[in-house]
């Protein structure tokens, strides 16, 4: 496991389209969140000790916002050939596992995970209505073994100045955890 921190793609960065299969064959875009006063889009994957620390509070922070014009989707781009825990499979079993109710998309040619610029999992990019990047930073401190609870209260504050219409400050923590497993061509 190698400790990589986000890249942080800087603010103001348009989101970069995407067309991504869904466990059930439903291709996603951003489209489909146009309704939405504001888009999560988090990069994560099935093994990663950072991200495991983070499922359960993941899909609760998401049954919370779920009523609230907060669009989610994440995006696996890990190589599932050298590493079968994050194939789409095994997704779809953590979809069911934890009630994930934001679809869960898997970038097999990894060009969306390159197109946002996405270092690790867990990576998280919250756009406004315009779909500009206004975060991009932690769910909070709390890491494998620090002690601190997971409470997501960075990625919060930021969703809900967003949806607010408030100005999202500029200080912002970069999200760390694994790098992503980028296929060898």
């Amino acid at each position: 496991m190698a400790l990589t921190t986000s890249t942080m793609l800087p603010l103001g960065t348009k989101a970069p389209n995407f067309n991504l299969p869904d466990q059930q064959g439903y291709h996603w875009s951003l489209a489909d969140f146009s309704d939405d006063k504001a888009l999560l889009v988090m990069f994560i994957c099935n093994h990663c000790p950072y991200v495991v620390h983070l499922k359960s509070a993941l899909a609760k922070f998401a049954r919370e916002y779920s009523d609230k014009s907060l669009g989610i989707i994440a995006i696996s781009a890990n190589d599932a050939e050298t590493y079968p825990a994050d194939s789409p499979q095994n997704m779809a079993l953590e979809v069911e596992r934890y009630g994930y109710v934001f679809p869960y998309v898997y970038d097999q040619s990894q060009e969306v995970a390159k197109s946002y610029d996405a270092a690790c999992t867990p990576d998280f990019f919250l756009f406004d209505q315009d779909r500009k990047l206004v975060y991009r930073g932690q769910f909070d401190g709390s890491r494998p073994g620090n002690d601190v609870p997971v409470t997501g209260e960075d990625l919060r504050r930021a969703v809900n100045q967003v949806l607010a219409g408030e100005a999202v400050s500029e200080e912002q923590i970069p999200s760390m955890g694994c790098n992503i497993k980028w296929r060898e061509d």
